[in-house]
C-alpha cells in the first residue's frame, strides 16, 4: 500500500470527525446565553475625607444580587485611584470583546461630587486641596460611560449611589451638592439614588435605602427595568419620609428585565384549562373524578375545598327544601332530611367503608348516594380519598338550569330495562339500559379529562350499577331535588330523562 494511499485513507477518517467536533463546538457556542457583566465598586474607608459606613456593604449586597440574576461580577471595594481606573479599563475591554447583545452594568457606592457640570467618583486615597485638581485625583464618570459606549453593545446600565454628602464643601468652586445630570448614551439606563443636586442618605442600617430596595426587588420575574426603578423610588420615598427621591433617565432601545418572566409549559397550561373547566361545572361528581385522576395536581387543594363547599351546599339545600313545619304542640320528631344529613356527615368524618355502607343501607336513593358510592369505591380500591373533611360553610341555593343537550326528541311513554330505549342519538336509541351498564361512555365525564381515565372503561368504574341499584338512582330523577337531572351525562342528557321514565314505570 503506497504512502499516498495511506494518507488519503487517514484523511477520509479524520476529516469527518473534525467536522463533527467543530459542529458540536459551534452548537455549544450558539446555545450560550449572552454575557451579562457587572463592575461593582464600593468605597467607604476614605483616608483624607469623612469615611462612610455602608458603601462596602452595599457593594457586596449588590454583587450577590447581580450574581443571583445571572451577571458575572467584578467586585472592587475601597479602591484607590489607580485601582479604580484599572478596573474600569478592564471592564470596558471585556465588554468590547463580547458580542453586541451583551449587557454591561456599573454600580458605584461611595463619595461623588460635581464640578462645572461634570461628575467625579472619588477613590479612597483622594487628597484634594483645590477644585482645579479634581480631574487629576478623581475619576470622571464620563470616562466610565465612554468605556461602556465604546463596546457598541445594545444594553448598558449605570447605577450611582454616590451622593452621600459633599466632603469638599469648604473648597471654593466645590460647594454644590449631589451629582449633575448626565446624558445617557444610546442604549444606556442611568439610575441615581437621588435627584440631580440632591444628597442621598448613607442609611442607618447596614445598607442605604436605595441599594437595599434595589437588591430586594431585582429578582422579581417579569418586571421591566423602568418599572423596577419606579418601585424602588416609592420604597425610598417611604423609607426617608419623602426626603430622598431616586431619579433615572434612559436611552435604551431594547426591553430589559433582570429576571425574565417565567412562561408556563404546554402541560401546565393544559392542566390549568382542565381545572378551570371542572371548577366552572360546580358539579361535585366532576370535581371528585378530577381529584381521582389528578391526585397530585397543583390545584388539588382548591379542588378539595370546592368539593367540600359543593357537598355542604347540597346538604344545606336538602335541609331547606325538605323540612316541613311541625304542628304546634306536637312532639318534635327527627326529620328524615336531618337524619340523612347527619349520617352522610358522619360517614365523611369517619372515612371508613362501614360508615358509607351504613349511609347507603339507610338511604339507597338518597341525595348523596352517588357521592357515597364513589367514595366507597375509592376506599375499597385503596386509593387516596378525595372527599375533604371540614365544617361545611353556609351556601346559597342555586336555581336549576335546563338541559342544553340536543337530540332528545320525543320521549317514549314506557322504557323497559332490556328493550331499546328508542330516543336520543343512534348510539343510545338502539341500545337498552342493560346494554349501557357494561358500555363505555361516549363522552368524557369531565371535559378535558385524559382518555386513560375514562376511555374504554365501563360505567361500573364509577358506579355499582345493576338493575336494582340503577332503579334506586333513577328514582332520584322522578323527584329531582338535587338538580342532577339538569346536569350533562357521558351518554348524553337524554339518558337521565329516559331513566326517569323507566323509574316512573316501576323499573320494569
Amino acid at each position: 500500500m503506497s504512502t499516498r494511499f495511506k494518507i488519503c485513507r487517514l484523511l477520509a477518517i479524520v476529516l469527518p470527525v473534525l467536522f463533527l467536533f467543530t459542529q458540536v463546538q459551534a452548537d455549544d457556542s450558539d446555545s450560550q446565553e449572552p454575557l451579562r457583566l457587572a463592575l461593582v465598586v464600593g468605597n467607604g474607608s476614605y483616608t483624607h475625607v469623612a469615611p462612610l459606613d455602608n458603601p462596602v456593604n452595599d457593594a457586596e449586597l449588590m454583587a450577590a444580587s447581580l450574581e443571583d440574576v445571572g451577571f458575572e461580577v467584578m467586585l472592587v471595594t475601597d479602591a484607590t485611584r489607580d485601582t479604580l481606573i484599572k478596573a474600569i479599563s478592564d471592564f470596558g475591554r471585556r465588554l468590547r470583546e463580547a458580542d453586541d447583545d451583551a449587557t454591561g452594568l456599573f454600580y458605584y457606592a461611595g463619595h461623588g461630587v460635581q464640578s462645572f457640570g461634570a461628575n467625579f467618583l472619588l477613590p479612597v486615597d483622594i487628597n484634594l486641596m483645590d477644585a482645579a485638581d479634581l480631574s487629576l485625583v478623581g475619576v470622571p464618570a464620563q470616562a466610565l460611560l465612554r468605556q461602556m459606549f465604546s463596546a457598541n453593545n445594545k444594553t448598558n446600565i449605570v447605577i450611582l449611589d454616590a451622593c452621600r454628602d459633599n466632603p469638599f464643601v469648604s473648597i471654593p468652586d466645590l460647594n454644590e451638592n449631589g451629582l449633575a445630570e448626565m446624558k445617557a448614551p444610546r442604549g444606556t439606563f442611568l439610575a441615581y439614588s437621588t435627584g440631580p443636586g440632591e444628597v442621598a442618605l448613607d442609611g442607618s442600617e447596614d445598607n442605604s435605602p436605595f441599594t437595599g430596595s434595589l437588591a430586594r426587588r431585582m429578582s422579581t420575574p417579569g418586571v421591566p427595568i423602568e418599572a423596577l426603578f419606579k418601585n424602588v423610588r416609592r420604597d425610598v420615598l417611604d423609607a426617608t419620609n419623602g426626603i430622598q427621591t431616586p431619579w433615572d433617565t434612559s436611552s435604551m432601545t431594547v426591553n430589559f428585565q433582570f429576571v425574565p418572566a417565567v412562561m408556563p409549559s404546554p402541560a401546565e397550561i393544559q392542566e390549568r384549562q382542565l381545572w378551570e373547566t371542572v371548577k366552572l361545572s360546580k358539579d361535585p361528581i366532576q370535581v371528585m373524578l378530577y381529584l381521582r385522576a389528578n391526585p397530585e395536581s397543583r390545584f388539588s387543594g382548591d379542588a378539595r375545598k370546592l368539593l367540600q363547599d359543593l357537598v355542604s351546599a347540597e346538604v344545606k339545600e336538602t335541609v331547606s327544601t325538605d323540612v316541613a313545619p311541625t304542628p304546634a304542640k306536637e312532639p318534635v320528631s327527627v326529620d328524615p332530611s336531618d337524619a340523612e344529613r347527619d349520617l352522610i356527615e358522619e360517614a365523611r368524618r369517619a372515612g371508613t367503608e362501614d360508615a358509607y355502607k351504613i349511609y347507603l343501607d339507610a338511604f339507597p336513593d338518597g341525595h348523596f348516594a352517588e357521592l357515597a358510592r364513589l367514595e366507597l369505591q375509592t376506599i375499597q380500591q385503596n386509593e387516596p380519598r378525595t372527599d375533604p373533611i371540614s365544617e361545611p360553610p353556609v351556601a346559597v341555593a342555586v336555581e336549576p338550569k335546563p338541559s342544553t343537550q340536543d337530540g332528545a326528541g320525543a320521549l317514549p311513554n314506557v322504557v323497559a330495562f332490556n328493550k331499546p330505549l328508542g330516543a336520543g342519538g343512534p348510539e343510545l336509541a338502539t341500545r337498552s339500559i342493560s346494554d349501557l351498564i357494561s358500555a363505555s361512555p361516549q363522552f368524557p365525564p369531565i371535559e378535558g379529562l385524559p382518555e386513560a381515565a375514562w376511555k374504554d372503561k365501563t360505567c361500573a368504574s364509577c358506579h355499582q350499577w345493576e338493575q336494582a341499584n340503577l332503579c334506586t338512582q333513577a328514582k332520584t330523577y322522578v323527584d329531582d331535588k338535587t338538580r342532577a337531572l339538569s346536569k350533562d351525562h357521558p351518554f348524553g342528557g337524554v339518558f337521565k330523562q329516559l331513566l326517569q321514565v323507566w323509574a316512573e314505570g316501576g323499573c320494569q
